[in-house]
């Protein structure tokens, strides 16, 4: 459901533009209507998304247990929800709206981006469609729903205060793609929507900073579509690696001009895995590396974004600075172990 737009309205003058509540029009519309509209949509919104979001009891031997949220993302059960939520559970409990309890699944689950996929064994479930985040604008509508400390079915509405942000995951990975929201979020919102005015899923909630209020971030759409796709189809995210331990360097000019380069950092090669991808091709400590297969590489993260699981067993050029020479490397990236 969508605010409907406000037209202008002129008053003659002396004319009294205060209605019988006191309230004074603003472009014709009382404060109360204003307000009223504003009502309208979200409790729209929490009516047609809250049954479909859930809360998720978990039991691990290592943290005790905790609590997070997520929502079904198919009628036959599926439930998208954080990593860190699900991430070495021993026993999973999902309850639903209506207060029914079920033992969830983990069908896969993606650190990387913070993501996991469970599954209850039920049908014909509400469930929720993704918006497209790309057309996402700063000052809409964002409404969160879950449950902040074991609060079921809490809601929270804001509107989304900055795109395209970047954040660490726990593994350390940077996550790009990350929605900002001022709608409150609280441990136990993590894994639970973030929806539009349409009640389409924006982003799936995922951190906070705290003690700072109304900082919160949510996954884009886009993203959790994606990966959630893997996750049902394969379990996880493929992805490679080259096997070295790498810092970001900057790049002396001198050889930034003479090289006629465009970056001006790279990455240093500090240590190389024993045995690893990329051991006796000819690589050394010392070496920076500049890009991969032509893409740039100014950073590590950079070099994580390009080692898609594409790269798998692809031979592919790395370029370096050894010294003052630039030199190109023939290398085989592996897939990325997953951690346990």
């Amino acid at each position: 459901m969508l605010v409907e737009p406000f037209y202008s309205q002129t008053f003659a003058p002396g004319e009294n533009n205060v209605d019988q509540s006191g309230a004074r029009p603003v472009d014709g519309f009382s404060d109360d209507a204003l307000l009223d509209s504003y009502s309208r949509t979200i409790s729209s919104v929490v009516a047609e998304v809250a049954p479909a979001v859930v809360n998720i009891h978990v039991e691990t031997g290592r943290r005790g247990e905790g609590n997070g949220s997520g929502f079904f993302i198919a009628p036959d059960g599926f439930i998208l929800t954080n990593s860190h939520v699900a991430h070495g559970a021993r026993k999973i409990d999902v309850t639903l709206a209506d207060t029914r309890t079920f033992p969830a699944n983990v069908i896969g689950e993606d650190p990387e981006t913070d993501l996991a996929v469970l599954r209850i064994g039920a049908s014909q479930l509400p469930s929720l469609e993704f918006a497209d985040s790309k057309k996402l604008r700063v000052g809409q509508i964002a409404v969160a729903i879950g449950s902040p400390y074991g609060f079921h079915q809490s809601v929270t509405a804001g509107v989304v205060s900055a795109l395209g942000r970047s954040m660490r995951a726990q593994s350390g990975r940077l996550m790009d793609d990350i929605l900002q929201t001022d709608a409150a979020l609280n441990p136990g919102n993590s894994g639970g929507p973030l929806v539009n005015s349409r009640g389409q899923v924006i982003g799936v909630n995922t951190a906070v900073i705290l003690p700072a209020q109304g900082l919160c971030f949510a996954i884009a759409a886009n993203t959790a579509q994606l990966v959630t796709g893997w996750l049902i189809r394969d379990g996880k995210i493929r992805r490679s690696y080259l096997g070295l331990a790498g810092q970001n360097v900057p790049l002396h000019p001198k050889i930034t001009r003479f090289h006629r380069l465009e970056q001006g950092s790279g990455v240093l090669i500090a240590d190389i895995e024993q045995g690893g991808p990329i051991d006796l091709s000819g690589l050394r400590e010392g070496d920076i590396i500049l890009s991969f297969k032509g893409n740039p590489v100014s950073s590590i993260d950079d070099l994580h974004r390009v080692l898609v699981g594409s790269e798998i067993g692809q031979r592919s050029v790395l370029s370096v600075i050894r010294g003052t020479e630039m030199l190109d490397f023939l290398v085989t990236p592996r897939e990325l172990p997953v951690k346990s």
